[in-house]
Formats: C-alpha cells, structure tokens, sequence
C-alpha cells in the first residue's frame, strides 16, 4: 500500500495543538457549541493512508477521519492563503441544509466544496449542486468522490472572478414555460423575464412563478473561506432575479456586523447599508470553531440572507449613485454629512434635504437605509 504522505508525516502536536498524542478516543463533535474549556477532548491523531481504487466513490458521511484521508489522497494540507478550514462536523453540514430547505430537484451553488462534506449532504437532500473551487486539487478531489453522478458539476475557478449567469444556465434543465408553449432552450430566472416580456405576459406573472412550487428553486448554500466572505456577500446579493436565499457559514464576528444595523457604533458601515438593500439577512446559530480543521481562532455562524427581488429593492433614480453616496458618507464618518457629500451637491441643499426629516448636523452613522435613501433622492438629480 502506498500512502501520500504529506499529513501522514506531520506529528499530531503539530496538526492540532490542543490534541494530545497519547489519549486513543476520536474527535468528539457531536454538538455544534464548544465544550466548557473550549477544546476538543485529548485525542490521538490517526492518519489514514490513502490507495488507488477505481470504485464509485461511497456517499459515506464526513467526518474527523475522512477528512484527513480526503487531503491525504491528494498529498495536500490546509492553506492559509485559501482560507481553508474543513468541516468534521457532519451534522453543521445537515443544519446549513436543513436552514435552506433544501428539497429534491432545486438547484444549489456551493462556493469552496473543499472535500465535498456540504456537497454530499445537498445531493443526499435530492439537490442538483454546481460547486466552484479555486484549489485545483480539491477540484478534482471532488470531480472522484462524485464521478458517475450528474447531479453534481464541478467549476475550477476563482469565485470572486466566476461568469456565474454563465455557469448556472449551464446546468439548468431543458423547461416549458408556464404556458405550455414549446422552449427547448435552458434558461436562469433572469432570462424568464425577457420571455415574459417578448410574450406580452404581465411583469406580474413573472414574479409569481417565483412561488410556483413547479417552478425550479436555486439558492445558494456554502461554507465559504472567511477572508474573502464581503466579497461572496457583494456578489451575491445583488441576484435576487437568480437566487431566492443564500445561506453561508461566516466568521462569527462578521456575521454579527453583517446583520445587526444598529446605528450609533462604529459597527455601522456601507455593507450594512448594502446588506439590507438587496436583502433581509438572519442570524441563524453560531458553530463552535472546534469544528474545523485546521482549527481557526474564531467561532463561526450560520447566516441566511432572504434577497429581495427587483421591485422590492428602495426606490432610488439610480443604484449606482446611490452607493456612491453611501460610500462617500462614510469616507468622513466623522465628519457631518453636509461636508462630506459637498462634493456632490452645494451643502445648503444637503442641509435643506436633511431638514426633511433629520437634523442638519447628521453624521452617517445615525442614518438608516430609508434616511439615506431619501436623502439621495433629494440631493441627486436625474
């Protein structure tokens, strides 16, 4: 038997400093909240050596073991640059399913399926799973554990860089329209607009095929690197017209700024601002860190962000420069909205719109959604 090698040479002290080298007991990780003293229980750490085999990869269920067998089999360890840190947990796997509802035949994205632990539970749910994976060899570590099954499409690529209309389309089936009228081509819900509108079909029918329980469900569902969670959240959220929900697994700490917009701290800033335009975000439950390998020196917790479609978005004459604004205001937390938007509108004006509802000396941080919005819709001329 050969063995990789790399993990399997690595000592326990080093793989994981809190487990101790001499206890025989497994990980425990039946619970998702840390233990009192925050540690997993002393433990030895048993590398399994990997072999070569041609049979169907089994569906078996993720845990401490496999884990390290899975980067064995590719002779990898655990990047820090990627952000990776593994879940041991099967059963967060389950509650980040379970917390989207996921239902036969919907369509799921999975961004960083590492070794395919949350990928195994969406496809046991009955889920049709495009995953995209930036490390080539967790890639094609999950194109094996899932060959054969054509439920399950692999993308090597960089997610904050993805065609993601492109790669959604591709794995949509053949539909009918609502109508019955003949549609041999594939297409997202964003393009189901322009059929309804080249059909002259109201704009109402569109929105209520969304609910049709006929109509496909795609949503998003991961357990994604922390170091790069505002850019999924940016990305992400603007596609209401795609996605219904998105549920990620974040750093505990940035789901908690992500979701609470409470004004006056110097949590407040423009992603709370953005979170709550295209969104109404949840904070669903946190997961102990010891859940991960390696181990990273945060907890983690399960968000859900419901998104909102397009004619549920805030009325502004323009999205863009309506962010602009936001983003401008902040620049000079300090400083009073009348001098740090002066550069877009003379401050008489911002001090005659903030005199429609808020004091003349408002800062951003005192400001909620539906301020900024009114305010940008009085100081920005179309």
């Amino acid at each position: 038997m050969r063995t990789s090698g790399l993990l399997h040479s690595v000592p326990p002290s080093l793989l994981f400093p809190h487990i101790s080298s001499t206890s025989t007991s497994p990980p425990a990780h039946g619970g998702l909240a840390a233990t009192s003293t925050g540690k997993l229980p002393n433990t030895t750490v048993r590398i399994l050596a990997s072999t070569t085999s041609k049979r169907k990869p089994k569906r078996q269920e993720d845990d401490y073991h496999s884990t390290l067998e899975a980067l064995n089999s590719k002779g990898r360890f655990p990047r820090k640059s990627l952000g990776q840190h593994y879940m041991l947990n099967a059963s967060v796997n389950e509650e980040l399913v379970a917390a989207a509802n996921v239902k036969e035949g919907d369509i799921v994205l999975e961004i960083g399926p590492g070794t395919g632990s949350l990928t195994n539970v969406l496809v046991n749910a009955g889920a049709t799973v495009l995953a995209i994976e930036k490390d080539s060899h967790m890639a094609a570590l999950v194109r094996e554990r899932f060959a054969g099954l054509d439920r399950v499409k692999v993308v090597e690529e960089d997610f904050t860089r993805s065609h993601l209309r492109s790669h959604m389309s591709s794995i949509l089936p053949s539909k009918t329209p609502p109508d019955g009228t003949s549609c041999s081509a594939k297409y997202a819900v964003s393009d189901y607009i322009f059929y309804l509108l080249e059909s002259n079909h109201e704009i109402d029918t569109y929105h209520a095929t969304l609910h049709d329980t006929n109509f496909l469900e795609m949503q998003v569902v991961a357990n994604i690197p922390f170091n790069i969670s505002t850019d999924v959240v940016k990305q992400l959220l603007p596609m209401g017209d795609i996605f219904s929900e998105v549920i990620l697994l974040l750093q505990d700490e940035a789901a908690l700024r992500l979701v609470d917009s409470s004004l006056k701290t110097s949590e407040y800033r423009p992603i709370n601002v953005f979170v709550n335009f295209y969104s109404d975000p949840e904070y669903l439950l946190k997961v102990s860190r010891t859940n991960f390998f390696p181990q990273p020196k945060v907890d983690a917790a399960v968000v859900a962000f419901k998104l909102k479609q397009t004619v549920d978005y805030p009325r502004v004459s323009s999205i863009k420069s309506f962010f602009s604004m936001v983003n401008s205001a902040f620049n000079g937390k300090r400083k009073m909205l009348r001098k740090s938007l002066q550069h877009m509108c003379p401050s008489p004006d911002i001090e005659a719109a903030l005199c429609a509802g808020l004091p003349p000396t408002s800062r951003p941080e005192e400001l909620t959604l539906e301020d900024f919005v009114k305010l940008h819709n009085l100081i920005v001329k179309t």
